[in-house]
């Protein structure tokens, strides 16, 4: 249901599901590397794996809901994606496993 034309830029997830290897490493590149080693890959793992809920997430991570949101607008402002936006979420969730099927490559 994408309108036409589409930049091949929001259909970064899809490409990479695809097979496409500049998508995906555009991918990993936008998404994995500037959350990974911080709180940040933890907590948006947690919060996709719990359906987006604040709450259920918060619970998981043994912080304030609050402290959810603010980690959440970080990874906007580090990512250009917003978890809590269906599309977004998506793109940022195969990111995410993108980014750590990379790091268990052995090539």
């Amino acid at each position: 249901d994408a309108p036409r034309p589409v930049h091949a830029e929001d259909l970064l997830a899809e490409r990479a599901i695809d097979g496409d290897a500049d998508a995906r490493g555009q991918l990993i590149e936008n998404v994995y590397v500037p959350l990974a080693g911080t709180p940040l890959l933890d907590t948006l793992a947690t919060y996709l794996e719990q359906g987006t809920s604040l709450e259920a997430t918060a619970r998981l991570l043994f912080v304030h809901p609050n402290t959810v949101r603010y980690r959440l607008r970080k990874i906007t402002e580090l990512t250009g994606y917003q978890p809590t936006e269906g599309r977004s979420a998506f793109t940022l969730q195969v990111g995410l496993i993108l980014g750590r099927l990379s790091e268990t490559d052995v090539t």
